[in-house]
């Protein structure tokens, strides 16, 4: 039986080889391009949105045609065109690729903010704080590593064409990361961890001194003291509020759209 079953599976195999043979070889419609026209349909695809088939046709370019700038500007390419399509790492790989074998290129300044706007394109699944995901599960370190892409972009280029936006950018980052610590915050309150809350909210305005989320921590700061019996230390973060924010709704009432909660109860 066994011996049958061995040269059924061997006769299965050979037919199967066979068929292979008999289809036709799927042909490489860029054999014999140049490389102004591998690159002039690469650009083409990556225009019309074909993201997939304009990295082929990049890469085809890069391999077959390595040296000069269409390779160079292909690889400048290839990384946004991974951007584009959300594959953080692999646009993240390209951009590091590309600063390493060419830290001098006139062109560089775009590839570190580019650099800053894949890690920036993830911010939403961080901190998109109308989901029901608790916000204390997120990791901020894409924000974070954006924020830092676009700092070494100012600090290195101050006069790029990118370095305005990059800072704009950059303010927006830094209140989403006061936000993410009220956040973590609020969770810790909410439990009844009110000296985490107390540290979590300190460490918010201690890194993060301007952002407008502070105004938020401070509330948890104050509702905390109070939920902790710490009379002295409540009023004074009162008072702060007080001379800092004297129409903050946190402090005369709460957030208008929540007004028909009681005053205390903001999230």
């Amino acid at each position: 039986m066994q011996k049958i079953l061995l040269k059924l599976l061997t006769v299965a195999f050979i037919l199967s080889l066979s068929a292979c043979g008999l289809l036709p070889e799927q042909k490489d419609e860029t054999i014999g391009w140049s490389a102004s026209k591998l690159y002039s349909e690469a650009k083409d695809e990556l225009t019309a949105g074909g993201y997939e088939k304009a990295i082929k046709y990049f890469e085809k370019l890069e391999s077959r045609y390595p040296f000069g700038t269409y390779a160079q500007q292909a690889q400048m390419d290839i990384a946004y065109a991974y951007y584009r399509l959300n594959d953080q790492p692999q646009g993240l790989a390209a951009v590091d690729r590309f600063i390493k074998l060419h830290p001098n290129h006139p062109n560089v300044d775009y590839m570190y903010y580019l650099r800053g706007l894949i890690n920036f394109n993830d911010r939403t699944s961080i901190f998109d704080t109308f989901t029901d995901q608790d916000n204390t599960e997120r990791d901020p370190k894409a924000v974070r590593d954006a924020f830092d892409s676009f700092k070494l972009l100012a600090e290195r280029f101050p006069d790029s064409t990118y370095t305005p936006d990059a800072m704009a950018r950059m303010k927006y980052l830094v209140n989403a990361m006061a936000q993410y610590d009220v956040h973590v915050a609020k969770y810790y309150y909410r439990r009844g961890a009110y000296v985490s809350a107390v540290n979590r909210s300190q460490a918010a305005i201690k890194d993060y001194p301007d952002a407008p989320a502070i105004e938020e921590a401070l509330f948890i700061m104050m509702r905390s003291y109070e939920a902790l019996g710490q009379k002295q230390l409540r009023d004074d973060t009162e008072r702060v509020i007080q001379a800092t924010y004297p129409n903050s709704p946190y402090y005369t009432g709460g957030p208008k759209d929540v007004k028909a909660k009681p005053w205390w109860k903001i999230w």
